[in-house]
């Protein structure tokens, strides 16, 4: 049985998770779409004793594919600073969003520059989680297709994978096979995403439901997550969250 959690508040994440009866927590350390440096609080000893597996997830904002440099730049800064923080946390993961590059610009410049960023990485602890995304054309992540290109530049780097149950519906990946064909890609799976979709089938709408309360078939989900044997976050509506880790349990 893999270990199950929740996405949680920031605020005091330990007492989230044990609310919801999560084995796991996954929270922001600041502001998601904001700039400011991580903000690990004082409870960090008490994080580290508590037998709650943590993951950190990095601001929605860092892109370090990207042309623009005034992003770019500033990206890769925000992960080394996430990075450190999550050490001190001992957390398992940072989770990053692949990001995208502008309109009309070649994808292999977004690669390219993801590349960069691991060759330029100091070490750290922590390993980068890179999660598949729901839209954009011009996406790093979204299409198994550029993950496969992405994880080509990144030969020779040790990186990992969280796949978003939602996020792969949305991009119009089917469900069925996913875990085959990004183990294959990938060979790894880090952490599992587990969300129902509000929206339909390759609507690139990235809008998560409470497990049985979107449109994905939940015995789909279930077989996903038994295939993966990954550690498990629900990133659903915070006061279903409980009901939702205990249909896995259930489930799995």
């Amino acid at each position: 049985m893999p270990r199950i959690g929740a996405h949680v508040d920031q605020d005091d994440p330990l007492a989230h998770a044990r609310a919801r009866g999560a084995e796991v927590a996954q929270f922001f350390l600041g502001d998601p779409q904001g700039w400011k440096s991580p903000v690990i609080g004082e409870r960090t000893r008490e994080i580290k004793d508590s037998g709650v597996d943590v993951y950190v997830h990095a601001p929605y904002v860092i892109n370090v594919a990207t042309a623009n440099n005034r992003i770019r730049i500033p990206s890769r800064k925000l992960l080394g600073s996430h990075l450190a923080a999550a050490a001190e946390l001992g957390a398992r993961g940072l989770v990053v969003h692949g990001g995208h590059v502008g309109a009309g610009d070649d994808p292999q410049q977004g690669f390219d520059n993801w590349r960069k960023v691991f060759e330029r990485m100091e070490e750290h602890e922590v390993p980068v989680l890179i999660e598949n995304t729901a839209g954009g054309g011009n996406a790093m992540a979204r299409k198994l297709e550029r993950i496969a290109r992405l994880w080509d530049a990144l030969d020779g780097f040790d990186v990992g994978f969280c796949l978003d149950t939602c996020h792969a519906h949305a991009a119009g990946e089917e469900l069925a096979d996913v875990v085959e064909r990004i183990m294959a890609i990938t060979g790894r799976i880090d952490l599992v995403h587990c969300n129902d979709s509000r929206d339909a089938f390759d609507s690139g709408a990235d809008r998560h439901a409470n497990l049985g309360a979107g449109r994905i078939d939940p015995a789909l989900i279930l077989d996903v997550c038994r295939k993966a044997g990954a550690p498990i976050v629900v990133e659903t509506p915070s006061a279903g969250q409980a009901e939702d880790i205990a249909f896995l349990r259930e489930g799995l």
